[in-house]
């Protein structure tokens, strides 16, 4: 079906057809984020008890860098060690953001509302990341008074290198780290809720030592348990990823949950792999989240090299591939390092390849971490000439949602030598991005747009490659939603 508009604007009459392409041009979709850490001031804050103002030019100066590579999402860590980059009734304000456990920054804001606002002015998604069982870690200082260390010490244990970490056997524990995500999912409009790989802690926080549960562990016993120590610690793992997820869900369906475990899940899986067994010593059944579905995106630590045999980034990815059953996001962690010496960016930009034919149906990587990027200019450039060089869209998860939202209706004007492609929406609350397509020639281009613009000034004619000119042929405008699902795609033809 074509219909025939006349547009008139300024000086100049525009005649345009509109019709719905039978195949349309096409954004790319992959999710692109980096890890932005808070714990020991890693990443952000730089150190702790900075101004207010310096905080906030931080966290905008690091979001710019992610816009400026074309990336689209941010990984917050806001919950480090049972504290809070957010104001919380549930745990004390973070010694990483003002340099004293339990006190609020000053003069006040709220980081977690600054930095969503942040990045969906970006047009990127903000995801926070939580450390659901750390109490306090060594780079804390000392133990503040509003510490869960001191408020309720039953639920904590001390490791031998002066780390402090909750009991995930234990229900109070569970029901705690519960209550923040739940808290944090009602209160602020984030994108994702991430936890990494700190389950049970590496057996080296504790000399080589076990965990030191004993007393849980003799409770569950008493109670008439039967598992053995390992699958009792295991099941108490995978009954809280479990509830977490439901949770989440129950609050907002289309906020994700992330996991990004360690990733070896057991050595010999597949055949080649050596290394740590997460399974035996952190007791992360990992397989199991990935395989039941209790996970929106998987993100595996594949922190190895292509050509590593016995850590192959691209075997291990493979394999992780062949577990996802429920067909997930499965978006690797990838370990900046590899290619940031600024001499090149080849392994990186190798790895990010190797994604892209592994898992075609829904791409992505997060890296490892924004320091990286702030410091290796060969690394940034090489994302930005090579796989990064276009825009893309975070791919949609059809199990949370795939209803389309509605097609924006779109209209130009001409102005010198621009035309202005404009755009509205009924329901504008619902749209998290456009897309404004354009045409020259034969050649389709887009451009991503932030949730707030409602406008685009493109060229009226470029000159091609021959030395000729082509004047704008076409264009449209999609609406993307939460979930990323792309409204239908119309085409206004000009003639």
């Amino acid at each position: 079906m074509k219909k025939q508009l006349l547009l008139i604007s300024f000086s100049l009459l525009l005649i345009v057809k509109f019709s719905y392409a039978q195949n349309p041009p096409k954004v790319m979709q992959e999710f692109r984020a980096a890890w932005i850490a808070s714990v020991a001031n890693i990443n952000w804050p730089s150190k702790p008890g900075l101004s207010t103002d310096a905080q906030q030019q931080e966290a905008i100066v690091l979001l710019d860098l992610l816009k400026s590579l074309n990336f689209n999402a941010a990984i917050l860590q806001i919950r480090p060690q049972a504290d809070a980059l957010y104001k919380s009734d549930i745990e004390p304000w973070s010694y990483f953001l003002t340099g004293v456990q339990g006190k609020a920054p000053d003069p006040y804001y709220d980081p977690l509302e600054f930095w969503v606002e942040a990045a969906h002015d970006r047009g990127m998604e903000l995801h926070v990341w939580l450390n659901p069982y750390r109490a306090h870690h060594l780079s804390g200082k000392e133990v503040g008074e509003k510490s869960v260390v001191k408020t309720n010490p039953s639920l904590v244990v001390k490791l031998k290198d002066g780390q402090y970490w909750m009991d995930p056997s234990l229900k109070g524990v569970q029901d705690l780290s519960t209550a923040v995500v739940k808290d944090i999912v009602k209160r602020y409009d984030i994108d994702g809720v991430h936890f990494d790989d700190y389950f049970y802690p590496y057996d080296s926080y504790n000399g080589g030592a076990d965990f030191p549960d004993d007393s849980s562990w003799a409770a569950y016993q008493q109670g008439g348990g039967k598992l053995s120590r390992g699958d009792w610690r295991r099941e108490s793992v995978n009954k809280f990823i479990e509830r977490v997820y439901k949770e989440i869900k129950r609050d907002k369906k289309h906020v994700k949950f992330g996991l990004s475990p360690f990733g070896i899940w057991r050595p010999g899986y597949p055949e080649s792999i050596e290394g740590y067994d997460q399974y035996d010593k952190l007791y992360a059944d990992a397989k199991l989240w990935l395989n039941k579905g209790w996970i929106d995106y998987f993100t595996p630590q594949l922190y190895w090299k292509v050509n590593q045999y016995s850590q192959s980034f691209p075997v291990l990815l493979a394999w992780w591939q062949s577990e996802n059953t429920k067909s997930r996001h499965l978006w690797p962690g990838m370990n900046i390092s590899l290619g940031g010496d600024d001499k090149n960016a080849d392994e990186v930009i190798n790895q990010i390849m190797i994604t892209r034919g592994i898992t075609p149906a829904s791409k992505g990587a997060v890296h490892w971490s924004i320091a990286g990027l702030v410091k290796h200019a060969v690394l940034r450039n090489g994302l930005l000439e090579g796989p990064y060089k276009n825009q893309a869209i975070v791919p949609s998860s059809a199990w949370l949602d795939d209803k389309k939202p509605a097609m924006p209706t779109a209209s130009i004007f001409s102005n010198d030598k621009f035309i202005h492609i404009n755009w509205d929406h009924p329901e504008k609350t619902d749209v998290f991005q456009w897309v404004v397509y354009f045409k020259y020639g034969n050649k389709w281009s887009y451009r991503v747009m932030n949730r707030k613009d409602v406008s685009l000034a493109v060229l009226a004619e470029i000159t091609a490659a021959n030395g000729g000119k082509s004047a704008l042929a076409a264009y449209a405008v999609t609406a993307v939603d939460r979930t990323g699902n792309e409204s239908e795609f119309k085409e206004y033809i000009l003639n």
